[in-house]
């Protein structure tokens, strides 16, 4: 019995379970005061990535039955800070709808007097509201809320176990991270639409082509496909931004973050044609 719905899955599904294994392994056995901060530290962007994958899997997710999604949202929990079914009413039947409002999107990057928020206040702002958006959402998906407020209740008790057998570890190891990386996911996302006040969604989004940022993060820099077809798996959206490619205005991409572009990193780019051109084509080559 086949128990991913796509077989691409499978690994990252394993890495997501190591790197859980070894925060466990931390946890347990760290005695020193300085190993859990670093360790915390040490893996602040690689769980950075992971949230990528979590969003990817609230979109679609990576198992066909319940129980090990939710095993898996539960590691997903305490290693991006984002519970089960958060990032579904937040993002996906939330942000998606609204995006092109700013009055009504749940990742908004207008202030109320119009004007264009930093990225640091942003970041700020999402993350600090973002389950409260979520349960609002929720009241239009009563049983995704259910859902929602059970796993957040179950997570909030597993994090309350380890604080009992180890609050030290549990803060450096579980908590911090956790809360680091709500931070991070909601910043990162000032750079797919901040700023693009538009009605279409070909002029909605920053892509970003870097062939290693994109195997991290599930080709979440096809930002254009994703929002045409959220439903869309993400091992296809390569295959997609190449027919949306020839309708993306040549301004809308940039650099990726760090550790990918050290130097003027997450910075627009303007592609010339020849690039574009050359860029799409191999990318519809690699999609085929």
């Amino acid at each position: 019995m086949q128990l991913v719905r796509h077989s691409v899955d499978r690994v990252p599904i394993f890495l997501f379970c190591v790197v859980f294994a070894l925060d466990l392994a931390v946890f347990f056995t760290a005695t020193t005061w300085w190993a859990p901060m670093l360790w915390c530290a040490g893996m602040a962007i690689p769980k950075g990535w992971i949230c990528s994958w979590n969003h990817h899997h609230q979109h679609r997710p990576m198992f066909k039955h319940w129980f090990p999604n939710r095993i898996l949202e539960l590691i997903f929990g305490f290693q991006t800070g984002v519970t089960s079914h958060a990032w579904f009413l937040h993002h996906v039947v939330g942000h998606h709808v609204n995006y092109l409002d700013q009055e009504k999107d749940e990742s908004r990057w207008k202030r109320p007097d119009g004007t264009t928020m930093g990225e640091v206040e942003y970041g700020l702002n999402v993350a600090l509201t973002a389950y409260p958006r979520a349960w609002k959402v929720g009241a239009k998906y009563p049983r995704a809320r259910r859902t929602f407020l059970r796993m957040g209740l179950l997570q909030l008790a597993l994090l309350g176990g380890f604080f009992a057998l180890n609050p030290w570890n549990a803060l450096w190891v579980f908590a911090v991270p956790m809360a680091l990386s709500l931070y991070l996911t909601a910043w990162a996302t000032y750079f797919h639409h901040a700023g693009l006040e538009t009605d279409d969604h070909n002029e909605a989004s920053y892509n970003i082509l870097h062939p290693l940022y994109n195997k991290m993060t599930g080709n979440l820099g096809y930002h254009t496909a994703h929002h045409s077809q959220h439903g869309l798996h993400w091992s296809e959206l390569p295959k997609l931004h190449a027919q949306l490619a020839p309708n993306i205005p040549r301004t809308l991409y940039r650099k990726p973050g760090i550790p990918f572009v050290w130097f003027k990193s997450e910075q627009k780019v303007v592609l010339s044609e020849e690039e574009l051109a050359a860029i799409e084509a191999e990318q519809a080559d690699a999609a085929a």
